[in-house]
């Protein structure tokens, strides 16, 4: 697999600017490796073996000379001849073999350097012929073949030297190379659509947790990068269109990243906008089907470094992004951030290790569990250049720690760069561009999709989503409201959204282990409690749960159930895990300081109906002296108890008797 590297998302360059570029650019690699090759030409001579035959002599200057006038294929010729006159002459096969590799015929390269090593296979003046032969076999995916000359080269040089530790590390490489391409995962990359080529190159897939919008980086016929985006109507996909006037711009924009809802957009513009930097990262939501302005993240995140790379969590609170700035392990680094209740942006942190590493990382992105990272690295042990890693955290809160990152192996790395990759919440799919070359530059890019194989999807812990409308339970148009995930065990706060103001759509990403409370709430209206217990599950893989909400207005006779409310069988004290259900209804209560409640204790039909009567008071009462301990006047708050008489369904099934086992709140 390919990946995308002549952009911003790795070098800093827009593709856009590539292209406009790409002639000159091309031009200047080309004078770039003829100096150097004629520098080489120029010095090596005299430090490598020479002839003693006149005419041998007179072959190799004229190939030289010939070189010198940019007339690489006409040097062949006198470098061929030169060595069938003298055929040990190794540094004629040195030179010979830097010609075809220069004018990219790769195999006849190969042997012209293999038999300059052969030539002289210990001398410390061969070292130019190891690392050209080793550096292009490992370029090739060749390792195996790279692996002894690598192992002779290192021995041509000082334990511990520079030049030494930086051989060791093409040897790791070639060694890695080797034993991943003889264990290659079960990946069969397939295009996503051949809808969504419409531009020449398309490239930086992100999706919505339901994975039915895309959006991604376009580079368009007239050089300009923009976002699009797609919908899937369940068969297809859709032909892509541009996000919006509001973010599209003649400049260049890329590289974005969705909150799991798709309503909040993270994106990387490295020219046209004012921003502080080389590249600065921009922010943008959408309210109905209109994104806003986009805005700069401002000084905190962006510096007068290069910020790019976004990557943002499920739903929205934490940024990864990867920046030059001082401070960091080494060249690029990764770095995140987290914003505060107000939704500013904090100071971001160095990733450090294992992480960064003294070379370059580059595009991460954030698994919607919000444990597993993936990135690329040219710094961890892979094969070669740039490939991709994942890590899992240890801990998620502060100080956040990592594990060592894991190669994700062949054929999803290879010896070529690989940039970028996206994983579905599920964790079954992955998506990726794949880059086409030729020399050296980028020509085009398509989307692909493969399953993930079994080795990686157990290294991802999969989520599920809830989504639907949030709506007036009366009059049944839309509402503003915040959604919040909260893991009972440890009372945080896992995921906060907000739904929709114009269409009352939310999307929230649902773990699959433990016990969670869901609270749905906006201001004028009771607070919806759902409660999600995954504690029994050790796998799950569900494509989400269409879950509407209706919420109700204060006012007479509005009722909600309390459904975080834990008691054991036959008894009436409240689980620890109760408080955060019980801690919100206080809460509610002192925003709404007018309101007056009943409390109600409901059982279902089994066992004896006093007892099941009295149990339903008891309970009720519970709940009423928690919340006057918490503060709230004893005189806003009454107690009921019910028994069996009022159940909800009929008690035909554990299910719906579970249902009658509840705790209801109303207004008085």
């Amino acid at each position: 697999m390919a990946g995308i590297v002549a952009n911003p998302q790795v070098h800093g360059y827009s593709m856009k600017q590539w292209a406009v570029v790409s002639k000159q650019w091309a031009e200047k690699t080309r004078q770039y490796k003829f100096w150097l090759l004629f520098f080489a030409y120029c010095l090596l001579p005299t430090a490598y073996s020479f002839s003693q035959d006149s005419r041998t002599k007179q072959l190799y200057e004229q190939s030289m000379k010939l070189f010198g006038e940019r007339k690489a294929t006409e040097a062949i010729a006198f470098m061929q001849e030169a060595i069938k006159r003298e055929p040990t002459f190794a540094d004629a096969h040195l030179k010979l073999g830097q010609l075809y590799e220069f004018t990219k015929r790769v195999e006849p390269a190969l042997l012209a350097y293999r038999e300059a090593v052969r030539l002289q296979p210990d001398a410390p003046t061969t070292a130019p012929a190891y690392q050209s032969l080793s550096n292009l076999l490992l370029r090739l995916g060749r390792y195996t073949e790279a692996i002894p000359y690598l192992e002779k080269y290192v021995t041509l040089f000082a334990p511990q030297s520079a030049q030494a530790l930086r051989v060791e590390r093409l040897l790791a490489t070639a060694r890695f190379g080797q034993e991943a391409t003889q264990r290659p995962q079960a990946v069969t990359p397939r295009p996503l659509s051949s809808a969504l080529q419409t531009t020449p190159s398309q490239y930086f897939p992100v999706l919505t947790a339901d994975e039915q919008t895309l959006v991604f980086t376009v580079l368009k016929p007239e050089g300009d990068e923009d976002l699009f985006t797609t919908t899937f109507n369940g068969e297809t996909w859709q032909p892509p269109v541009s996000l919006s006037p509001n973010i599209n711009t003649v400049d260049n924009e890329g590289t974005p990243s969705l909150s799991a809802d798709g309503r909040t957009l993270v994106f990387a513009a490295c020219q046209g906008r004012k921003g502080m930097g080389s590249c600065d990262l921009y922010i943008t939501r959408r309210t109905g089907n209109e994104w806003s302005e986009p805005q700069n993240l401002g000084p905190t995140v962006n510096s007068r470094y290069y910020e790019s790379q976004p990557a943002l969590s499920a739903d929205g609170r934490r940024l990864y992004f990867v920046s030059d700035r001082p401070g960091g392990q080494g060249k690029r680094d990764i770095w995140r951030t987290d914003a505060d209740e107000q939704g500013n942006w904090l100071a971001p942190v160095n990733m450090g290790t294992p992480i960064n590493t003294t070379f370059n990382e580059a595009s991460p992105f954030i698994h919607a569990n919000g444990q597993t990272l993936f990135f690329a690295s040219e710094g961890h042990i892979g094969m070669g250049g740039y490939d991709l890693f994942v890590s899992d955290s240890l801990v998620t809160t502060a100080p956040v720690r990592w594990n060592q990152p894991t190669n994700l192996g062949y054929p999803i790395n290879t010896a070529e760069d690989q940039a970028s990759l996206f994983v579905s919440a599920n964790g079954a799919r992955a998506y990726y561009s794949f880059e086409e070359q030729k020399e050296g530059i980028s020509q085009r890019s398509r989307i692909y999709v493969f399953d993930m194989p079994e080795s990686l999807r157990e290294r991802v812990k999969p989520v599920s989503y809830l989504k639907g409308i949030i709506a007036n339970g009366k009059s049944q148009k839309p509402v503003a409201a915040t959604v919040e995930l909260i893991d009972l065990a440890t009372k945080q706060t896992i995921s906060r959204v907000k739904s929709d103001a114009q269409t009352g759509q939310y999307a929230i990403v649902l773990p699959t282990e433990g016990e969670y409370a869901l609270y749905v709430s906006s201001p004028g209206y009771l607070f919806k409690s759902l409660s999600f217990d995954f504690s029994q599950k050790t796998k799950e893989t569900s494509s989400g749960v269409a879950l509407p909400v209706a919420l109700e207005p204060i006012g007479p006779t509005s009722k909600e159930t309390l459904n975080n409310l834990f008691f054991e069988s036959g008894r009436y004290d409240l689980a620890d895990k109760s408080r955060t259900e019980l801690n919100r209804l206080a809460d509610f209560l002192k925003l709404n300081p007018s309101v007056t409640i009943e409390v109600s204790g409901h059982t279902d039909d089994q066992g004896d109906a006093a007892a099941n009567l009295t149990l339903s008071k008891k309970r009720a009462q519970t709940v009423v002296t928690y919340l006057t301990e918490a503060g709230i006047e004893p005189t806003r708050i009454k107690s009921a108890g019910f028994g069996k008489t009022r159940p909800l369904v009929p008690n035909t099934s554990d299910e719906n008797r579970r249902q009658n086992r509840r705790i209801e709140w109303r207004i008085l």
